[in-house]
């Protein structure tokens, strides 16, 4: 989903979800057993909240395959796998401190679970940087997270309009003019960042075709189509992004 890799599907057995998260927590130092389950249980059940139609346990999906396609420039991939499940567990498209609260949840949690301080910072860290998806130099860590979590970007034309839609979808309840002027400067913060990804791998394989998709979506959002047509015809809200 996005770029290189498939979403895995759903259901039981190793590699779905629930085995997922467990491996995550283990590979970080945190303990096994049914206290490790059930709150991996209660953040699936976060991202399948009502109210999400792209940041999904699909984003979810895709998020962590993509950071096992870009383990390798990571300094702590487990840590990077940990701040994948949190990095929209609290999800409100009406509400700007989505990626602040999902940090703090992630210190809650992953401090009840038992890993070591130090963990549990790294990962509220990584949580709060994809605020702007703005990694700093050297930082392998959230550069491959926010590499994992912009690659839906990079995907082929079709790919991209299902995305679209789908954050549109979240944000239906921005009126049509509020909804492209508030997507038209997020696709304008993204288009000037020096570099959209930041790994070798994401550099290679996905900066130019996302730098396609966000310029033809900003050419529509702010052409005369896109000035006149009505609510939803547009590119995506995508205003978490």
């Amino acid at each position: 989903m996005g770029a290189d890799v498939k979403a895995d599907a759903e259901g039981d057995g190793p590699g779905t979800l629930p085995a997922r998260w467990a491996e995550a927590v283990r590979e970080a130092g945190g303990p096994t057993g049914p206290d490790t389950t059930a709150y991996g249980e209660e953040l699936v059940r976060r991202w399948r909240e009502e109210q999400r139609a792209y940041h999904t346990t699909a984003h979810l999906v895709a998020v962590l395959d993509q950071v096992d396609v870009l383990a390798d420039h990571a300094d702590d991939p487990a840590l990077v796998r940990l701040a994948a499940w949190f990095h929209d567990a609290v999800y409100r498209p009406d509400r700007s401190e989505n990626e602040e609260r999902s940090a703090r949840l992630a210190e809650r949690a992953l401090t009840g679970l038992g890993l070591a301080a130090p963990a549990v910072a790294e990962v509220a860290r990584l949580v709060r940087l994809t605020t702007g998806h703005d990694a700093p130099e050297g930082d392998r860590n959230g550069a491959v997270l926010c590499d994992a979590d912009l690659a839906v970007l990079a995907g082929t034309a079709e790919e991209y309009a299902v995305y679209a839609a789908a954050v549109r979808t979240e944000y239906a309840f921005v009126p049509a003019d509020a909804f492209r002027t508030g997507r038209a400067d997020v696709l304008r913060h993204l288009l000037a960042l020096p570099r959209l990804f930041r790994t070798p791998y994401g550099a290679l394989r996905w900066e130019a075709a996302a730098r396609a998709n966000l310029t033809a979506e900003l050419a529509e959002l702010t052409g005369p189509a896109g000035r006149t047509g009505p609510a939803g015809c547009t590119g995506p809200a995508g205003l978490a992004e």
